[in-house]
């Protein structure tokens, strides 16, 4: 292993590590002293744990051996490694913390455990997506979809663990815990994105306009000289268009309609949001 590798794989383990933490945490803090669920196997887990009594961890080891296999074939090896080592330690720290030391809940109330138990556990499942791993359930196989597609790894979870949790509502009489349920996912999710695309306050900007050569003056003047100019046809009688494509901060985006607004009114504007952004510093 070259020196490369050996930091790569020392980087992934703290990431893992610290996951594995802060998810344990949010299980035992939160999740089971207020009989919520939240989804993948630690949810699925959660569920079986509140009908049979069997301990948590335990579940969780024998729910993910098949999609164990299921990883080994589509994301490798040292994947399927760092993912078995992720849900022997997730086991053990739920188990240690509820069996061993008997962690006393942080908050006995089912609005705040929903919200602040899905924050811990999206930046817990957030660490070990970093750390190039998976907790099992539907982690693995949002790392699977995510990793030949373009669709998040957080859309996959979000979808499947509303699943699990809506199968719920056929088990528990206590419907309203398992709503606040969907709430914790639904933050989790957005703790994930969070943590793997970061916070963007940008938008894309696609500008068309008879006069390209005024806008990248005013442009490059007004709101930096990045900028990329694309050539195309209209649709109807093939004549020539050009468009300017630019990513704008959203706090100067009034600047821009107020520029167009001044200088061409038949300009037409495209503005998208930009999901996320690599090189140039991001």
């Amino acid at each position: 292993m070259n020196t490369n590798t050996l930091k790569t794989e020392v980087i992934n383990s703290l990431f893992i590590i610290c996951g594995c933490g802060v998810l344990a945490l949010g299980v035992a803090w939160f999740f089971v002293p207020n009989a919520l669920l939240t989804g993948g196997s630690a949810g699925l887990s959660l569920l079986l744990h509140y009908i049979t009594s069997y301990n948590v961890g335990i579940i969780m080891i024998a729910i993910n051996l098949p999609l164990l296999l299921v990883g080994y074939k589509y994301l490798g090896k040292m994947f399927t490694l760092r993912t078995i080592l992720t849900i022997l330690l997730v086991s053990f720290l739920i188990d240690f913390a509820i069996e061993v030391i008997e962690l006393k809940a942080f908050v006995i109330d089912t609005v705040l455990a929903s919200i602040f138990g899905g924050i811990f556990i999206g930046i817990g499942l957030g660490l070990v997506i970093k750390g190039n791993a998976s907790a099992g359930g539907s982690t693995i196989v949002a790392k699977i979809i995510s990793s030949r597609s373009e669709i998040k790894a957080s859309s996959v979870i979000l979808c499947i663990d509303s699943v699990i949790i809506i199968s719920a509502l056929f088990i528990f009489d206590d419907r309203v815990s398992v709503l606040w349920s969907i709430v914790s996912i639904y933050v989790t999710t957005k703790i994930i994105d969070f943590i793997l695309t970061g916070s963007l306050n940008k938008k894309v900007v696609y500008l068309v306009t008879h006069k390209i050569e005024l806008f990248k003056q005013l442009i490059t003047a007004e709101l930096g000289p990045h900028g990329t100019i694309l050539q195309g046809h209209g649709l109807e009688n093939n004549e020539e268009k050009r468009m300017i494509l630019i990513v704008v901060e959203v706090s100067k985006l009034q600047v821009l309609r107020q520029m167009i607004k001044d200088n061409d009114e038949e300009a037409f504007l495209i503005i998208s949001e930009a999901n996320e952004m690599l090189g140039r510093g991001n």
